[in-house]
């Protein structure tokens, strides 16, 4: 049994042991190594001596803020509604607000003829719906109408 154990043990033992990894040279040229009990995964594409390239990943996405002022009757009787839009800077972004308790969710997309004005559509979950078309003056300021399944009618600012 003992003999079995140390047969078994004896590939471990000789397998086993310190990895040794070049990370860098100095000016004139020497080698610097680290020194790890474990294997030490390459980086994908890197060649020996080149740095990490960061890629920015392009514009943030931007919360901004929306008022929808009533222009019809039906609209006063709520006053002015307030909610958020995030402009996800891809022609495409995500809105939401409250109306009459009911919380509407939808999106926005940019008219690939003009990419300053889209159209917009909410629901919520007792059926309640809002179209609207909008135009942004920059990518975190514009302004629209917006039309409920009830008939209200809104003016729209996005941004502050």
């Amino acid at each position: 049994m003992a003999r079995m154990a140390a047969i078994v043990a004896l590939p471990a033992l000789a397998l086993s042991g310190c990895y040794v990894v070049p990370v860098g040279q100095t000016q004139d040229g020497t080698q610097h190594y680290l020194y790890s009990p474990l294997p030490v995964v390459p980086a994908a594409g890197g060649a020996q001596g080149t740095q990490p390239v960061v890629v920015p990943g392009g514009p943030m996405p931007a919360a901004l803020p929306v008022k929808l002022y009533p222009i019809n009757d039906l609209a006063n009787q709520t006053g002015v509604l307030t909610g958020q839009v995030t402009n996800m800077m891809t022609g495409k972004g995500r809105f939401t607000f409250n109306y009459q308790g009911e919380t509407l969710v939808g999106e926005a997309t940019r008219v690939a003829s003009d990419e300053r004005r889209g159209v917009a559509s909410a629901y919520g979950p007792r059926g309640t719906f809002a179209r609207c078309e909008y135009q942004m003056n920059t990518a975190h300021m514009g302004a629209g109408t917006c039309t409920f399944s009830n008939g209200a009618q809104y003016q729209v600012h996005i941004g502050s």
